[in-house]
């Protein structure tokens, strides 16, 4: 068997159609190193060109651990070679697909492929979290790869152990049957493509005939679709447009937002760039220096400081996404690249810019939530921006239909989908039946896994490859669904957590990582309670509901369904419970679906910018007392977190969260700071005399299932009262005309409030009394 000879042929074929050609390498792990050198120096590429992913050392090619793949995007190579016998995870494939350019070969290396499901790796260590070992670890999506590998298109595999190929993958993928494959001779390598391999004989598109930008921008330009996408972007030159790029990687859209980028700033323009990282959007500020220099446009680029500027005063800044939210320094336009990783609260933030582009990629690992394309469609349309959309198909690197890319979005589902709307459009609670979708059910239906694992990725604005794999083989998840005539309509992905020994406890408590138990990992480590991890509960990791068949009931009969299924489970369930990034709507579904509020993260989530809200609904007396106290200590807790580290928490997130709270805080005032309270709600006094007490019957009456104050005087306690923010500021924010009208109304909003706790109270009656006798 030549090696050497079988990659001059998948690089012929490769270059001949300017795609990518996928060989396999499959047998013990020095076997495949000593192969892959071979298959490098068939596929003649130079070595700056070679990238060896793989936790071995020694290499003379450019060497990158498997768990730093991601430094190698929005780069390319020729030849990317991938280790998948250590610290392999699907995120590493989802990653160096893209990277391989046209013309080039994805070389994987893997264990023999019949055994490759029950080898072990690092991955899989991971995936055995407490109480569970490796052994629970299945092996269903390393089978379902090795699957796919064995029959898509483009994809070559030589048994290192037979010494046989068992499919040349030169040709569309046609097995090949055994070593006697012809390999053909390929000093004869087809010519048209360009000499980097990535044009193949593509003309540069012509830019059109009337445009705005820079000439040069449009020169830069690689595919007619990049073009368009930059002549559609013209539009942000004025105020009140909003243009939506979408595009699956590769197709050049970060390109095109830097192009975009340096011609508004070139215009006069503060251009401000966010993602979900600076790293995302690092090719955008290269592009736009790049055009402004070209043009003679450009004053500075400041690396460190993420700025560009342009001689006449326009500017290209980054900021990230919760920050960039707030708008800073008004800028004129904003460009958000990778939208679709971002949650609909922060991408609706963007809607109050002047103008704003959105650039999103459809499939990807970057981050492919539906979130954007379902949900915050809704709130575009109803902007006051005018909406326009462009999608670029024509990949940069490659040409169309290109295998490797095909195979990776088959083996990792990165285009799965749910069903499309007509089959779920009518279902409703009564017409849906529930359903527990096993793992081996999962693995072995692939209409079932996507609709399944469409839904989910609908659920969260980030999906990863990993995540797949987890679905599939990880002893702690499993998947509860909806499915209305035979259709996953509604699915919850759970977590098995807690039921910890002692041992495991006390690592937790003195500051180990437990992987996969997040709630009883906060309880322990951070809330310092030793024993919330031994009650057994399951976690929603995830919800969704099908957008054709929202507000229908449908999530609120899964989590019932779900409910009743582990209150009757012989195992022990003691509670479930959730953590999500809080916002009043989900407080509210989920409050009324049970759970109670325990927990305000005091720190916001780098992505999404929320504080995350941890609820528990007992199943048990074990649950129970779990969630009483935790929900007690929050309560105790939570005046003094929101005069700190809360104190820019959403007022309607308090709200919300102290109201599902299922502990109910005690007023407990002496009768002093009873008369203290009368005399400024009902005299002269002020509230600065004992704040305390004002903070515990704000608590009280925000908790109160029959609120004594309007939901406009709620928010007063809580900016006021409870965050102690200056009165200008509250003023300000809750639109009352001056500080001293802000003032009467927390009065008056404490008039109400003593009269529903303080009646029955003598030094308040006696004190109020005093004032109405006046």
């Amino acid at each position: 068997m030549d090696i050497a000879a079988l990659a001059r042929t998948l690089r012929t074929a490769a270059r001949r159609t300017n795609q990518r050609r996928l060989l396999v390498l499959a047998g013990p792990r020095d076997a495949d190193l000593d192969a892959a050198f071979d298959a490098v120096a068939g596929a003649d590429a130079p070595d700056d060109e070679v990238a060896f992913v793989t936790a071995r050392e020694g290499f003379r090619f450019e060497r990158v651990r498997p768990k730093h793949a991601g430094n190698l995007l929005g780069t390319t190579r020729t030849v990317v070679v991938c280790d998948a016998h250590e610290e392999f995870s699907p995120n590493v494939v989802g990653r160096l697909a893209g990277v391989v350019d046209g013309g080039g070969l994805f070389v994987l290396l893997t264990p023999p492929l019949d055994s490759w499901s029950e080898t072990d790796g690092s991955f899989e260590e991971s995936l055995a979290v407490p109480p569970f070992s490796r052994a629970d670890v299945g092996g269903r999506f390393r089978a379902r790869l090795a699957e796919t590998l064995r029959t898509h298109p483009g994809v070559a595999v030589a048994d290192l152990e037979s010494g046989t190929v068992e499919r040349d993958g030169a040709d569309g993928g046609a097995a090949a049957g055994d070593e006697d494959v012809a390999i053909g001779d390929t000093d004869d390598a087809d010519d048209t493509a360009d000499a980097d391999g990535r044009g193949h004989g593509r003309r540069p598109p012509t830019p059109p005939r009337t445009h705005s930008f820079p000439r040069a921008a449009y020169e830069a330009c690689l595919t007619a679709d990049q073009s368009r996408a930059l002549s559609t972007l013209e539009r942000l030159r004025g105020d009140g447009e909003a243009v939506v790029v979408e595009a699956d990687r590769g197709r050049g859209k970060s390109s095109a937002a830097g192009l975009a980028a340096g011609s508004l700033a070139a215009a006069g323009k503060d251009v401000l760039v966010t993602a979900p990282g600076y790293g995302n959007a690092r090719e955008a500020f290269v592009r736009s220096s790049a055009l402004l220099a070209e043009t003679g446009s450009l004053e500075s680029h400041d690396e460190e400081a993420h700025v560009v500027r342009a001689v006449d005063s326009g500017r290209v800044r980054f900021a990230g996404a919760p920050t960039a939210a707030t708008l800073p320094e008004d800028p004129d336009v904003v460009l958000v690249d990778e939208a679709a990783a971002l949650p609909v609260r922060l991408l609706s933030s963007f809607l109050d810019a002047p103008s704003v582009g959105f650039f999103t990629t459809v499939h990807g690992y970057e981050g492919a939530g539906r979130g954007f394309s379902v949900r915050f469609r809704d709130r575009l349309a109803e902007s006051d921006l005018s909406a326009t959309d462009v999608r670029m198909d024509d990949p940069i690197r490659y040409a169309r239909g290109d295998p490797v890319e095909s195979w990776s979005f088959r083996a990792l589902l990165l285009d799965a989908r749910p069903a499309v709307d007509p089959l779920v459009a009518d279902a409703t609670p009564a017409s849906t039946e529930y359903r527990a979708l096993s793992k081996d059910e999962l693995a072995g239906d692939d209409h079932l896994l996507h609709e399944a694992f469409g839904l989910l990725v609908l659920a969260h604005y980030r999906t990863e490859p990993d995540d797949l794999a987890r679905l599939l083989d990880a002893p702690n998840l499993s998947v509860r669904a909806l499915t209305h005539e035979g259709h996953v309509v509604s699915v919850a992905l759970l977590a098995r957590e807690g039921g910890l020994d002692a041992e495991t406890r006390r690592s937790m408590y003195e500051g180990a990582r437990v992987r996969g138990n997040m709630l009883p990992d906060v309880f322990t480590s951070q809330l310092r309670d030793e024993d919330a991890a031994v009650p057994v509960g399951y976690r929603v990791v995830r919800i969704a509901t099908h957008h054709a068949a929202r507000s229908s009931g449908l999530g609120s009969k899964l989590l019932a369904a779900i409910r009743a299924e582990k209150a009757a489970a012989a195992e022990g369930v003691d509670y479930l419970g959730v953590g999500y990034g809080a916002t009043p709507e989900l407080l509210d579904f989920w409050a009324d679906n049970g759970y109670g509020t325990v927990h305000l993260s005091t720190t916001r989530n780098d992505t999404s910018g929320e504080y995350s809200a941890l609820m528990l609904d007992p199943l048990t007396d074990a649950g129970r007392e779990l969630r009483d106290r935790h929900a007690e200590w929050f309560l105790g807790r939570l005046s003094g977190v929101l005069a700190d580290p809360l104190r820019d928490a959403d007022p309607d997130v308090v709200r919300a969260a102290v109201r599902a709270c299922g502990a109910v805080p005690p007023v407990d005032l002496s009768d002093r700071e009873w008369r203290i309270v009368v005399g400024a709600s009902f005299g002269p006094g002020m509230y600065v005399t004992a704040p305390d007490a004002f903070r515990r019957l704000a608590l009280r009456a925000l908790n109160d299932d029959d609120p004594p104050c309007t939901p406009g005087e709620e928010r007063l306690l809580v900016r006021k009262v409870l965050q102690g923010r200056p009165w200008p500021d509250v003023a300000d924010e809750l639109g009352y005309h001056s500080p001293r009208n802000a003032m009467k109304a927390l009065g008056d909003a404490y008039g109400s409030v003593v009269e529903r706790y303080g009646a029955d109270v003598d030094a308040a009656a006696s004190e109020r009394l005093r004032f109405e006798e006046k």
